[in-house]
């Protein structure tokens, strides 16, 4: 089907899709949110054109009332004839609408005219209320949308699938004093008539796009004046009193309108851009064409307070947002089993305007650690493949989960680097130039790509997007040095079902994947390091070698989505040179992939521990970020004096970097050595149980600096509620309640699920379920009280006591995420309990990703199990 053909949807093939012969071209739609009563009436026309005669038409629609429908045949000229609907259907299942007609329509031009009624819902879905306190105590309230996957419907009635592309004409009616604003530019403000204290704001007419992608905001909203980026105005809008929170996101908004745009080669395709702050928001950001929608955390920022890694999360989400603007929205998948690739190439696309902006942020190298988490979940049996078929709209909400983003990315990045970078955007180019306005199928892009560069594109990424996992890279030198052998199975955890007896389920060792592998080699002949490519589209290929190799890498700058495991002499050669021989991101690598040969159960705990030893010398914030994530582990699983010898070995490895980086912050600090200030501190006052820097922390939170650090405040944060009381608890939550910015709000609120009194997170926990707690904010604090090492058993307690109240109250998306929390809970007992549990509640919206959370907490288990005994005895033998 080419993009201007009609899409024939058969009912039988799946109920979930819209059947008949109608495709929308324009809607004409008019609403009025009343925020007092939170409600909303609108009327829509949508023109439609028939490919043949019918006498139904449906479309999508959930919480709504129908009040009036009729259908215009032809143009909508005076004398159009009008056909009554006799039948109103709805089918909340399908979640559609049927309209019945007293008699056929010819092919052809016709116009479905409805008027209707809705509730603005608290549920951040749909059109919904949201509410913020002003600067003066008063709450106030907004009205506001998020639509992506499948909410536009909860809206106005419509074919909410992404092929049904058209183009949007929207009018507001507002209470005057209201500020209102949608995808295109304002084109008129007048008074309603006959409607005292009234304004009808209308709206130019969109370019053509999926229904997913419209917004429209009422509310006491204000916005900056805007800027001119190449003759696109882009503006912040923001809840009133938050205007000097403002201009960081100018400032990256214009740099990254203009990148892309180089980057594309094709302008931005809206009128205006308004970047919109939500107090409530159920994602971190929605990509709606010309009227972005973001989590106030993610928009609103005050660099001076604000830590490298906040600022940098910022700089993300805005840069992925804007890249949808082209790869989404200009041109759009088909249907939501390709939001993959939306996602993912955004994602893609974020680092690398993110990279553009600030070089020194070394933002490749930071994405480790997003593709460390992918990995995690890609070891598992549970995992699935990046594309799949999805059915319904539950199937279309489980599709945002880490393999989409992180795992997605990462296989387009390995693609890029192996490709080279103008080859590759030579066929993103070609592919945006050739489907503009249209949508797509996941092969239209590699099609494109393939015909830009003459490589096997398609077949190559076919291994990776089809079939879930990845492989694990043997590396060998066989031949007397003479040759390396490289040869690829699917990598995979140990894992336990919970009776410390039965293994999982074995992965298909027999699954094979065309690796575009880049490795590097330093000759013990001359010193010399060269890189080389190869195809491994086999099990196992040998390469002969010019000269012995001092050390090999096989994954050159960390661009491959596999992992490697060395035989011994190649491993500890690597280490041994990783220093003063590898770039940060394949020290990175070198370290996540000898934790993973931990957790698979090919190498002891203590091995780690040995390594983390060896990187004495390290300086990179990113490897750091890793050992300390692997030490953190090993700190889960031990207890009692080998508690403290682990305290004590961890104080060793750490120490020195703090001390050689200095306590405080100098002058000539780069960003990431200041971040990285903050890492080692915090470190040591957790898991290293150093009590002069647990005093210290305390100490940065009570002073009153000029100039704090903010790495080290943040810091201190972590370590105070680590180590906390329950009256620095109650000080935890005045200061979360009265912080001046987005970002220490949540700072605050998320340390309160750190402290260690299980009488503390008791109460915590309970708070989730009122309004002290946003509803968007509620998961990740429950999240993270799961995650509590010492009173993570009382937050599992409340989360199976109140799971009713919990699912109904919280956004239905973020529920399966918030469960990752129970990865901690390894005790056997708990563990247990956790499983059981599974077994009679399920997660509609993210099956799947539940699936994951409980075979990675039974990997959990099985780590315990095999290592707490054995680490204990070498560290309590070695000291």
């Amino acid at each position: 089907m080419t993009d201007t053909e009609l899409p024939q949807h058969s009912n039988d093939a799946n109920p979930f899709r819209l059947p008949g012969p109608v495709r929308p071209v324009r809607y004409d739609l008019t609403l009025e949110p009343d925020l007092e009563a939170a409600t909303f009436a609108g009327e829509v026309t949508i023109d439609l054109l028939l490919s043949a005669a019918t006498k139904t038409i449906s479309c999508n629609a959930l919480d709504l009332d129908i009040l009036a429908a009729e259908v215009v045949e032809g143009s909508l000229a005076d004398d159009a004839p009008t056909i009554a609907v006799t039948q109103v259907a709805l089918d909340p299942e399908t979640e559609r609408v049927t309209f019945t007609l007293s008699r056929a329509l010819s092919a052809g031009e016709a116009h479905l005219r409805i008027r209707f009624t809705g509730v603005l819902n608290d549920k951040l879905r749909g059109f919904y209320r949201s509410t913020f306190t002003d600067t003066d105590g008063i709450e106030q309230v907004i009205a506001t949308t998020q639509f992506e996957a499948t909410d536009a419907r909860r809206a106005f009635p419509c074919l909410d699938e992404p092929d049904h592309k058209a183009s949007f004409a929207i009018s507001l009616i507002v209470d005057e004093e209201l500020f209102a604003v949608s995808n295109a530019r304002e084109i008129s403000r007048t008074a309603a008539p006959n409607r005292p204290g009234k304004h009808i704001v209308c709206f130019a007419e969109t370019i053509v796009m999926s229904t997913y992608l419209v917004a429209f905001i009422v509310g006491p909203l204000e916005a900056t004046d805007p800027i001119d980026v190449d003759g696109i105005p882009m503006r912040v809008i923001f809840p009133k009193g938050k205007r000097h929170l403002t201009a960081y996101a100018l400032e990256v908004g214009a740099f990254c309108l203009r990148h892309f745009a180089n980057y594309y080669g094709i302008a931005y395709p809206g009128d205006k851009l308004d970047l919109v702050a939500v107090p409530d928001f159920a994602f971190g950001a929605m990509e709606n064409l010309g009227c972005v929608t973001f989590r106030e955390i993610l928009l609103l920022v005050d660099p001076a307070t604000t830590t490298q890694a906040e600022l940098l999360n910022v700089t993300d989400v805005i840069n992925h947002e804007l890249a949808h603007m082209w790869f989404g929205d200009l041109v759009t998948m088909k249907w939501w089993n390709g939001i993959w690739l939306n996602e993912a190439f955004a994602t893609f696309m974020e680092m690398h305007a993110t990279d553009a902006f600030r070089p020194q942020w070394d933002r490749w190298t930071t994405f480790g650690l997003s593709r460390t988490a992918a990995f995690d979940t890609d070891s598992l049996t549970s995992t699935r493949p990046i594309e799949y078929p999805v059915i319904s709209p539950a199937d279309a909400e489980g599709m945002f989960d880490i393999l989409t983003y992180e795992k997605g990315a990462a296989v387009v990045r390995m693609l890029e680097q192996y490709l080279g970078e103008d080859q590759f955007r030579s066929g993103i180019r070609q592919y945006l130039a050739e489907h503009a306005y249209g949508t797509t199928e996941t092969t239209d892009l590699w099609d494109a790509i393939e015909s830009a560069t003459g490589e096997p594109v398609r077949r190559i990424m076919d291994s990776w997007i089809f079939q879930g996992g990845f492989p694990v890279i043997s590396v060998d030198i066989v031949n007397d040095g003479r040759t390396l052998r490289l040869s690829q199975h699917r990598f995979g955890y140990a894992g336990d079902l919970g009776d410390g007896e039965s293994p999982i389920p074995a992965h298909d060792n027999a699954a094979q994947w065309i690796v575009p592998l880049i490795f590097s080699q330093r000759s013990a002949t001359d010193g010399v390091i060269t890189f080389e490519k190869v195809l491994l589209d086999q099990p196992s290929i040998d390469i002969d070698l010019i000269d012995p190799a001092t050390w090999i890498y096989v994954n050159t700058e960390g661009t491959g989505f596999y992992r490697a495991r060395y035989a011994p002499d190649l491993r500890s050669a690597l280490v041994s040179h990783a220093q003063a021989e590898l770039s940060s991101i394949e020290r990175y690598g070198l370290v996540d992939d000898i934790w993973a040969s931990v957790l698979a159960g090919d190498l002891e705990a203590h091995d780690f521990l040995e390594m983390a030893e060896a990187f004495a010398d390290e300086t990179d914030l990113s490897v750091w970020q890793r050992i300390i994530a692997g030490l953190n582990a090993l700190d889960r699983i031990i207890d009692g004096d080998a508690g403290s010898a682990l305290h004590t070995r961890i104080r060793g490895i750490i120490s020195p970097a703090y001390e050689r980086l200095g306590a405080e912050p100098k002058s000539g600090d780069s960003d990431r050595d200041g971040a990285l200030r903050g890492v080692l501190f915090e470190a040591l006052g957790t898991i290293g149980g150093n009590l002069d820097v647990q005093s210290r922390a305390r100490v940065l939170l009570t002073i009153d600096a000029l100039d704090p650090d903010p790495a080290l405040v943040a810091a201190s944060v972590n370590i105070v509620a680590a180590t906390g009381t329950s009256e620095e608890f109650d000080d935890f939550i005045t200061r979360m309640k009265t912080a001046p910015t987005p970002q220490e709000e949540l700072r605050y609120l998320g340390a309160l699920a750190d402290f260690p009194d299980p009488d503390l997170i008791a109460r915590l926990v309970r708070m989730s379920l009122t309004d002290d707690v946003r509803s968007q904010n509620a998961p990740l604090l429950l999240r993270r009280a799961l995650s509590n090492p010492d009173a993570g058993e009382i937050a599992w307690f409340f989360v199976s006591s109140e799971w009713e109240a919990i699912t109904t109250r919280l956004p239905s998306n973020s529920i399966a995420r918030f469960l990752e929390g129970i990865r901690g809970l390894s005790k056997p007992s708990v563990a247990a309990e956790v499983l059981s549990f599974f077994e009679t509640h399920e997660v509609p919206q993210g099956d799947k990703i539940l699936a994951q959370h409980l075979e990675r907490l039974e990997v959990n288990v099985a780590l315990r199990q095999r290592e707490s005994v054995r680490l204990a005895r070498r560290l309590l033998h070695n000291r």
